[in-house]
């Protein structure tokens, strides 16, 4: 499982949604998705945005668990 560790980061920036979204340009559906943790897939430029906006790599954004352990 991969867990997105967004809504902790943009609670740790006190931003919101709609805040994400007018300084990075993406849309907010993509950053809904990411932050509720239901997005299926990602755009390599979102993320790119992503990290670029809150200075983080994208280990800090994702984090793979075993479901195996």
């Amino acid at each position: 499982m991969i867990k997105c560790h967004l809504s902790t980061i943009m609670g740790q920036h006190k931003m919101k949604i709609a805040d994400v979204s007018r300084v990075t340009g993406l849309n907010r559906s993509t950053i809904t998705a990411m932050y509720s943790e239901e997005a299926k897939r990602i755009d390599l430029d979102a993320i790119e945005k992503l990290c670029k906006l809150f200075n983080c790599n994208v280990s800090d954004l994702f984090e793979f668990i075993d479901d195996n352990k």
